[in-house]
């Protein structure tokens, strides 16, 4: 347990950072998952359509700190990737 005002704040602090990046996090991840699900339908229409709102999101967490610019990185690359092969196939 925290003995000073310091310790008391920062704990306060670190509750609040995580209610808030918790929930940013399972924004992208819906995001991510609609794009998914269209990808899964066998719909690149609807894919790439979410593949485009879901972009700014996951740049967002990226600037927010709360995801590694190289796993978002990744992440687009695999999504557009497959949604590119949906549509060549």
């Amino acid at each position: 347990m925290a003995n000073h005002k310091s310790a008391k704040t920062r704990i306060r602090r670190n509750a609040r950072a995580a209610t808030i990046n918790g929930s940013r996090v399972g924004r992208i991840r819906t995001f991510v998952k609609k794009v998914e699900l269209a990808l899964s339908a066998n719909d690149a229409s609807a894919a790439e359509a979410a593949l485009k709102v879901a972009q700014p999101e996951l740049d967002r967490g990226v600037a927010k700190g709360v995801m590694n610019k190289n796993a978002v990185a990744r992440k687009m690359s695999r999504l557009t990737a497959r949604i590119k092969a949906m549509k060549a196939a």
